[in-house]
């Protein structure tokens, strides 16, 4: 597989073949020469799939419950593409917890693809290529995307802007600690689920989260359902996609799921122009050699980091009007 050509990879994606997309994505995530000509390339096919973030702090249950959600997406007829977002590891940089290993049931699906990815010193609790992996099974044709992040707590707001819809998962014994998640988690879910509802607490909860919704300020017109699940026995799990649905059609009658797509672009975009001039800059002679010298008289405070970041853009940029 790796020694076929661009053309021949791209042929094999479009018929479907799974190695040809895990072969396409490993390009992407390692930021290979490659990657931005296959990108290129799959975009028309792009755009067709529906993006669910799955987000809570660490032993919610968000694995077992995105698990049971691609099984209902697939007794609902749907094709089903999963990206899990696991911490990465110190030494290989890849993938620590593995999440295809808790997802067994699905492996034998050939409607399901599954991808892990790691972090990778991102904060914002996605990879730093998760949006372009979602392109990628976009266009290899999956109906729903589940992106699961990796539960860092109120970190993780980047799934609100790489989802269409965002499903925060919390257990019964968040209710201590609902106050703090409320500057992060508590701000960006579209639908709440309360997980491992079979433990005690589970009314109060859903009591107490429904009460924090009404009290935020509620701009779009849309009041986040709060759901109870048990995900290992799947109790609950065809009410939450049920109401993931109900979140969709409601973008997409009040036009807000095509605004949402086309501010999703444009940040896109900006984030490419970003990286390139970034890149651009540091790779200028001197630039990068002239920071290093400048870093002692900053720290011995003879000039700010503001007046040397000047001096560097002026070293680079001139009269501001140079082209890169």
């Amino acid at each position: 597989m790796s020694g076929l050509t661009t053309k021949e990879l791209l042929e094999r994606f479009r018929v479907g073949d799974r190695r040809a997309c895990a072969q396409i994505i490993s390009f992407v995530e390692n930021g290979a020469p490659e990657a931005t000509l296959l990108l290129d390339e799959l975009y028309p096919m792009m755009g067709r799939a529906y993006r669910i973030g799955v987000t809570g702090p660490p032993g919610a249950g968000k694995s077992t419950l995105v698990e049971k959600l691609a099984m209902e997406c697939r007794r609902q007829g749907k094709k089903v593409g999963i990206v899990a977002v696991d911490p990465s590891s110190p030494f290989s940089g890849g993938a620590v917890l593995g999440d295809r290993v808790r997802m067994s049931s699905l492996f034998t699906d050939p409607e399901v693809y599954i991808r892990s990815m790691a972090t990778r010193g991102s904060l914002g609790g996605l990879a730093g290529r998760t949006k372009e992996v979602c392109d990628i099974l976009d266009a290899f044709g999956k109906d729903f995307i589940i992106v699961e992040t990796v539960g860092v707590g109120q970190m993780e707001l980047d799934i609100a802007e790489a989802a269409d819809s965002t499903v925060v998962v919390l257990v019964p014994e968040s209710g201590d600690a609902i106050q703090t998640l409320k500057a992060g988690l508590m701000e960006i879910g579209e639908v709440y689920c309360v997980n491992k509802s079979d433990r005690e607490g589970a009314d109060r909860m859903v009591m107490e989260i429904g009460t924090m919704l009404e009290m935020r300020a509620k701009n779009d017109g849309w009041m986040p359902p709060v759901v109870k699940t048990v995900a290992t026995t799947g109790k609950g799990v065809e009410e939450l996609f049920n109401k993931i649905l109900a979140h969709r059609r409601y973008l997409e009658e009040s036009n807000r799921l095509s605004e949402r797509r086309r501010k999703v672009i444009r940040n896109e975009i900006e984030r490419i122009i970003e990286e390139r001039l970034r890149e651009v800059f540091y790779h200028q002679p001197g630039v990068r050699k002239r920071l290093e010298e400048m870093v002692s008289d900053v720290e011995q405070r003879k000039v700010s980091p503001y007046q040397v970041a000047d001096m560097l853009w002026k070293m680079y940029f001139g009269n501001e009007q140079r082209r890169v």
